[in-house]
């Protein structure tokens, strides 16, 4: 992997967001880089999805970051443009507690590469119906309010009615009475706010994810030294200790460069046999 301390010296680069983003990222960034990370507004980014589902989201989440990012772009004039995308879901472990994952796309016309950062890791989201303050206000505890803001509306999960950055007890008992008012079921639905600056635990996951960008854009290709060069794929097939079979361990790793295609593999196995835990038939 071949190195280069300042690969962006003196570009500027476009960060479309509305949520306070360019917080984490900017500083994450610029120092590693060299560059000037410009804060770009003027665009409403809940046209393109929100999580609390008014507007959905088109398409895959990198390809909503990559719009965002061509947004930023446009908007600013600048050949180089970033913007991060989240999701939440199970996690990808038990498949009962709640996970995000966070990219950040880093768009670069001018070298022509593409390049993301990812972090990924547990979430503080959730939501209740429910007709009782104590069970609210017990919700509103395990998710870290009010660091953590909430979102409200009468009645159910799907009702328009809504009222997003609740973010003080007050608030919080304020509009759940004026929900329970509004609800011909007397149910409140409450839910956690999932846009960044609501959020200081995704925000944490965007900073890892800009870390992780910032990794791969100082690693640079060692045929044409563009940015990004970074793996690509990871070659299972280590033999297992005890039977000799194949393992899911990994045994090369593949790296790429996303501007001109030169790709090297790298063997990592730094011991000679996989642990029989990692092995199919050993660990059934």
């Amino acid at each position: 992997m071949h190195n280069s301390a300042l690969p962006y010296a003196d570009r500027r680069i476009a960060l479309l967001t509305q949520h306070g983003k360019e917080q984490v990222i900017a500083p994450t960034l610029e120092p590693g880089l060299g560059c000037t990370i410009e804060h770009v507004s003027g665009f409403d980014t809940d046209l393109l999805g929100t999580f609390t589902r008014e507007t959905a989201r088109a398409g895959s989440q990198l390809e909503a970051a990559r719009r965002k990012a061509r947004k930023g772009m446009e908007l600013s004039g600048l050949d180089a443009g970033l913007a991060s995308e989240g999701s939440f879901g199970p996690d990808p472990f038990t498949g009962m507690a709640p996970w995000n994952v966070e990219l950040i796309a880093w768009l670069d016309d001018r070298m022509g590469i593409e390049v993301v950062g990812m972090a990924q890791g547990p979430a503080r989201s959730g939501h209740l119906l429910n007709d009782d303050w104590s069970a609210v206000e017990a919700f509103a505890q395990r998710k870290g309010f009010p660091e953590h803001q909430l979102v409200l509306r009468p009645e159910s999960q799907d009702d328009i009615r809504m009222h997003k950055g609740i973010a003080d007890w007050e608030q919080l008992r304020h509009w759940f009475d004026a929900c329970q008012a509004q609800s011909t079921n007397r149910q409140v639905f409450v839910e956690t706010d999932l846009r960044a600056f609501a959020n200081p635990t995704r925000m944490h996951l965007i900073e890892e994810a800009a870390q992780d960008l910032l990794q791969r854009l100082q690693s640079c290709c060692p045929t044409c030294d563009a940015p990004g060069y970074w793996i690509a794929e990871r070659v299972p097939g280590l033999a297992c200790s005890a039977c000799g079979l194949p393992t899911a361990s990994c045994r090369a790793e593949v790296w790429s460069c996303p501007r001109c295609e030169y790709q090297s593999r790298i063997n990592k196995a730094t011991r000679a046999l996989a642990d029989p835990r990692h092995c199919a038939r050993c660990n059934p």
